[in-house]
């Protein structure tokens, strides 16, 4: 080994910020899959960050909840070296307030890393990186978390990679360029869904405003990454936290029943997703699709930018169809059916991970280039409102023809 690298291994023995901590979610006693998805990237990262800089951190799975117990030896079988978890009855149900106490006291708690990985504790401030879900408890908690731990925060990532970077910036440099180690680079894309955005959480080396920004944190999609195969031979340590609850929580559940989504796609054979294609005339080509469907027996799907209700349509169309229930792809659901018609919808990175599992796919779309085109069996360039009623009455004469051969 050279000297070089042995004075690199030394100055890593002073460092401030250690671990992957994984915030886990459970409900009704089961780990969330977005959690077990989770601790398999960060599983995989920190072999490989391990293996790169010669170090031994561990992959920390943080849980809160009341009689959890069972479900630590869970997370060590799909990818935890140490599951710390916190027992109280006040941590029952998820309450942001509360959890993020919680977390943030777990997080700065040099006395756990002990017993994690012991020669880092002595100099250990802060996890190097934190991971969150990015659903409707992770976006909030992951924002408050990171508020706490006065650092930054990227939402709604699904690529991740941890990389050394020589960057250059006006402010966090001041110009220079300047070597930083062990980044992670956090991938999502961007608000038009065919560009990728990297955010990085970078420490201002520029000496007038100098500060260090960890843990390097995010909140990542579900689906986005593959659980570790449950491995029982795997070993890890499991920690009993002690929370703080100091004053009376000001809010109190007193019961908790599941909301179950008012669209079944499990279920749903045919699909009909419509996108932005809609706008030259929203309601009347929504009660186009809305007919198409209903003689198909299919379930309309929107895409994300719909549920943002970028059109002036009627209530009765706005509460049916633009509604986040709807939505197909990375921040709605993952579907397989049979057969899926895409209708003046583009094609977004988003939208094709929650529909490419399935098994025949048709698009209209007057841009025969659209990234759809690509996922498609069948194109038909053209505008919907031409297509759709050639294609309507071409289904209700085989119809009619079928019903008259029945009889």
């Amino acid at each position: 080994m050279s000297n070089s690298t042995n004075q690199e291994i030394g100055a890593n023995k002073d460092e401030k910020y250690r671990h992957i901590y994984v915030i886990i979610e459970h409900f009704e006693g089961q780990v969330v899959p977005v959690s077990l998805e989770m601790l398999g990237e960060a599983r995989r990262l920190m072999d490989d960050f391990n293996q790169k800089y010669q170090l031994r951190e561990k992959v920390v799975a943080v849980l809160l909840g009341s009689n959890v117990r069972k479900l630590c030896d869970v997370l060590v079988t799909h990818g935890a070296d140490a599951v710390i978890y916190a027992n109280h009855d006040e941590l029952k149900y998820p309450r942001n307030d509360i959890d993020t106490r919680v977390i943030v006291q777990i997080a700065k708690d040099a006395k756990i890393t002990k017993e994690i990985e012991p020669e880092y504790a002595g100099t250990y401030v802060k996890p190097r990186y934190m991971f969150f879900a990015a659903d409707n408890i992770g976006r909030h908690l992951s924002s408050t978390v990171l508020a706490d731990l006065e650092s930054g925060l990227a939402s709604d990532i699904n690529k991740l990679v941890i990389s050394d970077l020589d960057i250059r910036h006006e402010h966090k440099t001041k110009g220079q360029s300047v070597r930083y180690e062990k980044i992670l680079e956090m991938y999502r894309p961007d608000f038009s869904g065919f560009l990728w955005t990297t955010i990085l959480c970078l420490d201002n080396k520029n000496p007038e405003i100098q500060r260090e920004y960890h843990p390097q944190g995010c909140s990542i999609i579900p689906g986005a990454f593959k659980p570790m195969e449950k491995d029982n031979s795997r070993n890890g340590t499991i920690i009993e936290y002690s929370p703080k609850i100091d004053q009376e929580p000001k809010i109190k559940i007193i019961k908790r029943s599941v909301i179950e989504k008012t669209i079944d796609y499990e279920t749903c054979k045919i699909v009909v997703s419509m996108g932005r294609g809609i706008k030259d005339n929203p309601e009347q080509n929504i009660k186009l699709i809305e007919q198409f469907a209903e003689l198909l027996g299919a379930e309309i799907g929107i895409t994300l930018p719909l549920s943002k209700k970028p059109y002036q349509v009627s209530q009765s169309m706005d509460s049916k169809y633009m509604i986040p229930d709807r939505v197909i792809g990375t921040s709605g659901s993952k579907i397989a059916p049979t057969l899926y018609i895409a209708i003046g919808l583009s094609g977004a990175v988003q939208h094709i991970a929650g529909m490419k599992e399935s098994e025949i796919v048709i698009s209209i779309n007057i841009d025969e280039n659209s990234p759809i085109v690509d996922e498609s069996d069948i194109f038909i360039k053209g505008r919907m409102e031409d297509v759709i009623p050639k294609l309507v009455d071409k289904i209700k004469d085989q119809m009619q023809a079928i019903s008259v051969r029945s009889t």
